[in-house]
């Protein structure tokens, strides 16, 4: 292998992060740049779109720099980044006519119970693979393109541009020549249908998005132009774009049908590897496409979950019941359980499998012994069931089972956190060596386009996990526990 190095920008839900991986794939330098969140009304969540831009090209000049790498020992870029959140902007101006609208935001909610209640949830689960939800992006699009007027002044000129936020890094960062995004993030939108592999007209009017220029659709791997990295005076072929769970599941080399992932962030993605064939998945489980390689399409089973490392920050920014994640930890060790007491982290709504929307959190099996422990502890068992509940869901047909389960992301480091997850699911955790599993994903995958590895071996040998939790609870304890988180469930259902 000759020296040289893959940039890779991870955009998240909260910061933008550059990190640069060597000739081994192993990162050697990160930058992360935080952005705004903004809220204009409950369930309203957005992003300033050129906010991200230029966090990025500031973080790239910043990685490269700090590393003491030279400009021309750089290979490529590769972008993942958050999927569901959609940029529109006017290709005249280059300005966005909005906000980003953030996978959190919930403004599409009554639209999409339009469309359930009109008989076209079916129609549309069939070409897409996911439900009629407004976590994915047709909906929120809708509502940019009927309510902000620069957006209904770009359609009628035939210059509104909408896309996901990799689609909008890419045409910036090619000097606005290369209009692009991949499957991965395609299939997040509700507007492609992922057995033709393009987008579909019919969708796009059921969400009155006719006339809407869409980007074009590459595989993970394909060549999206050339990046101009202006502080740097350097210009990348974009080798790989990918959605950011999408290039987890990449990174942790889960090649074979049944492997799945599960990565901890704000919210929380389970996704299962089912194959090069689609399959219809189960009930309250979503299919999509993993990614696109070497004229291959790879399909997923996938669950989210809206409210996992979140909830642990609102216990500790609103409740103030602690200061940091280590005392957090600490306070789940210090009692032998949470006393009965379950939290249902229901903020805005419930994901997978449940698609409940209109619903409130809850806290159950309150006493009068109840402390701030047992209600930390509550909040951090809250994340593995419904990681538990997202498996129980994938895996209930029978076709795959799980042996094991490959996880990532901050929450990872919570060691409490991680062996309860091997004892709710009753099968071996592996943590990630490394906490950039999508950003190493989706630059191994750019850095194979450019010669720098060979085949799936490579990375495989670089995907040994740091740590594994094997389950040590007894099937009763077990039960009685997931019996309890179900009950409290129900309740909080039952208020919907």
């Amino acid at each position: 292998m000759k020296s040289a190095y893959v940039l890779a920008i991870d955009q998240s839900t909260s910061a933008t992060k550059a990190i640069l991986f060597d000739a081994s794939a192993r990162p050697v330098h990160r930058v992360t740049i935080e952005h705004r969140q903004f809220y204009p009304r409950p369930g309203w969540v957005e992003h300033d779109a050129t906010e991200i831009l230029n966090n990025s090209v500031e973080a790239m000049a910043r990685v490269v720099r700090e590393a003491g790498a030279a400009v021309n020992e750089l290979a490529a870029l590769a972008i993942t980044n958050q999927r569901e959140t959609i940029v529109a902007w006017d290709s005249e101006s280059g300005t966005p006519v909005h906000h980003a609208l953030v996978w959190q935001d919930e403004r599409g909610t009554e639209f999409c119970e339009t469309l359930k209640s009109g008989g076209s949830a079916a129609v549309i689960q069939d070409k897409t693979g996911l439900v009629v939800d407004t976590y994915f992006s047709a909906s929120k699009l809708r509502w940019i393109v009927q309510n902000s007027d620069a957006a209904g002044r770009a359609l009628r000129s035939g210059h509104l541009l909408c896309g996901t936020v990799d689609s909008w890094l890419i045409w910036n960062l090619t000097g606005r020549k290369v209009f692009a995004t991949d499957y991965s993030n395609a299939c997040r939108t509700l507007l492609f249908d992922i057995y033709r592999l393009q987008w579909d007209d019919e969708l796009l009017s059921l969400f009155g998005l006719t006339g809407v220029r869409m980007p074009q659709v590459l595989p993970s791997d394909g060549n999206f132009g050339e990046a101009e990295i202006a502080p740097l005076a350097v210009r990348l072929p974009v080798r790989s774009a990918m959605g950011d769970s999408h290039a987890a599941l990449f990174g942790h080399a889960a090649f074979g049908g049944g492997t799945a992932k599960s990565t901890y962030g704000t919210g929380s993605s389970v996704m299962m590897n089912v194959g090069s064939s689609p399959r219809r998945p189960p009930e309250g489980i979503v299919a999509s496409i993993g990614w696109g390689e070497d004229k291959t399409v790879t399909y997923v089973f996938e669950g989210n979950i809206n409210h996992t490392g979140d909830t642990i920050r609102w216990v500790r920014d609103n409740l103030h019941l602690f200061e940091n994640y280590d005392e957090a930890e600490e306070l789940s060790q210090s009692i032998e359980s949470s006393g009965g007491v379950y939290l249902v982290p229901a903020f805005s709504g419930l994901g997978s499998p449940y698609w409940v929307h209109g619903i409130r959190a809850t806290m159950t099996g309150l006493s009068r012994s109840t402390g701030r422990a047992q209600i930390v502890r509550a909040a951090v068992e809250s994340i593995a069931f419904q990681i538990r509940d997202v498996i129980q869901a994938m895996t209930a047909g029978g076709e795959f089972s799980l042996s094991d389960l490959r996880v990532d992301g901050g929450a990872t480091a919570n060691h409490f956190l991680m062996q309860f997850q091997a004892d709710i699911l009753g099968v071996p955790i592996r943590v990630a060596s490394i906490e950039e599993v999508s950003a190493r994903g989706v630059a191994y995958m750019a850095g194979r386009r450019q010669g720098l590895w060979n085949g799936a071996e490579d990375l495989a040998r670089l995907s040994v996990p740091a740590d594994t939790y094997s389950p040590r609870m007894t099937s009763k304890v077990r039960e009685d526990l997931i019996r309890g988180w179900s009950h409290a469930v129900a309740q909080t259902l039952l208020r919907e």
